[in-house]
């Protein structure tokens, strides 16, 4: 998203550049399992360092099995009604989806550029919905120098009602990203939300009725969450979920957050545990990685792209119920 500061941005992560495309065939990880499992699995190529416009990600999606593409609705803004119904019914009849934008609005900064950016953003989410994205999350940055727990709190429900209220005129739910290392509060005099139940405190105060969570096994873990209270939750109070997994030997209260990989490499998270309890409340949306895996992004983009989808299938083979 050209305005969203990303948590790459504040974690200090590279960006790193891909530029060639190598070739191995596909293997059936597109298939749904069958029964419970409703969610789908998303290809983001930004969070593993491939470099790559909508329709490379769509032929990466298909290659490798994905159901959905993260959408880059920047690609449309100057395209017709018919250009934007040939891309959609392309993407309909390959069998892939679109999973969860960013939120543009710029919510961290001061009064002005909030300001600024919300007078713009129906017109970007009036194009989302016509690209027939239901999904936006964003991230919640878990401390401030300046503004106190409930300063912080009020400035986050104001403004996030807001910009939800937007993004419900357009049939759009937002999912908001508690970040849950212990190392990543520090760094604020005044740490804010940063676990399951405070932020669904946020959600309910926001009181729109059309956010949620962006879930995170990485900061579900590193929060010291457990599946216990992610059963408290329901297929409408999750947008959007990314899964990972965390380095060995580290202990839970000194991981830090750009320093992960992918889900079902390490065991450190129990992943079991997590993908099992969104199936048991339904949750039908997006499932994508996240890993700030610097190996990851050595790879040339479909060793890229394949290693990541063979880790969801990892993900898949864990589920029970």
């Amino acid at each position: 998203m050209a305005h969203e500061i990303t948590r790459r941005t504040f974690c200090g992560s590279a960006i790193a550049a891909a530029a060639t495309v190598g070739g191995l065939g596909a293997s059936g990880w597109a298939a749904p399992l069958q029964g419970a499992v409703k969610c789908f699995k998303n290809l983001a190529p930004g969070h593993i360092g491939v470099r790559a416009n909508q329709r490379q990600a769509l032929d990466y999606a298909v290659k490798y099995g994905f159901g959905g593409i993260a959408p880059g609705e920047g690609e449309f803004e100057n395209k017709s009604a018919a250009e934007i119904g040939e891309w959609l019914a392309m993407m309909k009849d390959k069998g892939v989806r679109y999973g969860a934008a960013g939120l543009s609005v710029e919510f961290r900064a001061d009064d002005e550029r909030f300001r600024s950016g919300l007078t713009q953003y129906p017109k970007r989410a009036a194009l989302l919905k016509q690209l027939g994205v239901t999904r936006v999350a964003t991230w919640i940055m878990p401390g401030s120098n300046e503004l106190t727990y409930l300063k912080n709190f009020k400035q986050h429900e104001t403004r996030l009602r807001e910009a939800a209220k937007v993004l419900r005129d357009n049939g759009i739910r937002l999912g908001l990203e508690f970040v849950g290392p212990r190392t990543s509060r520090a760094r604020f005099r005044y740490p804010f939300a940063c676990a399951q139940r405070d932020m669904m405190e946020l959600v309910t105060a926001i009181g729109t009725g059309n956010v949620g969570l962006l879930m995170d096994s990485w900061h579900w873990y590193t929060s010291h969450g457990t599946v216990d209270e992610l059963m408290e939750l329901s297929n409408k109070d999750i947008v959007h979920v990314h899964v990972n997994d965390a380095p060995a030997g580290v202990a839970v209260d000194q991981q830090v957050d750009n320093r992960r990989g992918l889900p079902v490499t390490t065991g450190v998270i129990d992943m079991k545990g997590f993908v099992n309890a969104l199936v048991k409340i339904g949750y039908d949306g997006p499932v994508e990685v996240e890993p700030f895996d610097q190996e990851l992004r050595k790879l040339d983009p479909d060793a890229a792209v394949q290693k990541t989808a063979e880790s969801l299938s990892r993900v898949w083979d864990l589920v029970v119920v």
